[in-house]
């Protein structure tokens, strides 16, 4: 279980912070809008009320004690930037921030920031997922209960089968395609060998979510 600290509550930013939380990690949330703290108390671990750009804040808060901080006001971009700062001098492990536009995104990154997300290009849900589990390349939801996700295979699949990985039954899903560069392999043979710079194309219950990750991240 991961340490996570969400400054700034607004769509984005709570949608990380619930996903995270549903992924079995937990996450501290800080806004000063008391309807969306109320809003999502009992979706993450702790809440905080206050200003997320407050520097006496963010200096009590130990940031150096959480495995990811996440910064999420990219509206007020001079806000995004000297918070980011203010993380990277209190000696926080890896920050995520949001940008509105490719300079601010630029910046952020010129100053420590480990990875930038666009909030136009990156719902909150998956980059929370893929903070959690790089391996998950894409998760597109068909339904209420499937979706697809496109996952880099583990390296001790390297060189294995379809049919002696056999992933529908360890594994509850079922590869549906595999991706290699521009091409893909729409329906592979239970003989296609798996090889490094594959992306296999799955289909999996909802409910097996949390077991997907924990493959992922073996």
């Amino acid at each position: 279980m991961k340490q996570f600290l969400v400054l700034g509550c607004g769509r984005f930013g709570s949608s990380i912070a619930k996903t995270l939380y549903e992924l079995g990690h937990d996450v501290m949330v800080i806004d000063k809008d008391s309807e969306k703290i109320k809003n999502i108390s009992q979706h993450v671990t702790h809440v905080i009320e206050g200003d997320a750009k407050d520097e006496k804040i963010i200096r009590s808060l130990g940031v150096s004690n959480f495995d990811i901080i996440v910064v999420t006001m990219a509206l007020n971009i001079q806000s995004s930037i000297l918070t980011s700062i203010l993380l990277r001098e209190l000696g926080a492990e890896y920050i995520i921030a949001k940008a509105q536009n490719e300079l601010h995104a630029k910046v952020l990154y010129k100053i420590g920031v480990d990875r930038v997300v666009f909030p136009e290009k990156d719902m909150g849900a998956k980059v929370a997922r893929n903070i959690i589990s790089p391996n998950i390349v894409d998760h597109i939801n068909l339904s209420s209960d499937y979706s697809i996700v496109e996952i880099s295979p583990l390296k001790q699949w390297f060189g294995k089968s379809l049919i002696e990985l056999n992933l529908r039954r360890k594994y509850e899903i079922n590869v549906i395609a595999v991706k290699q560069g521009d091409d893909i392999n729409i329906s592979p043979r239970a003989d296609y060998v798996v090889s490094k710079g594959d992306i296999l194309v799955v289909i999996s219950h909802n409910s097996n979510s949390k077991k997907l990750m924990k493959l992922v991240n073996k």
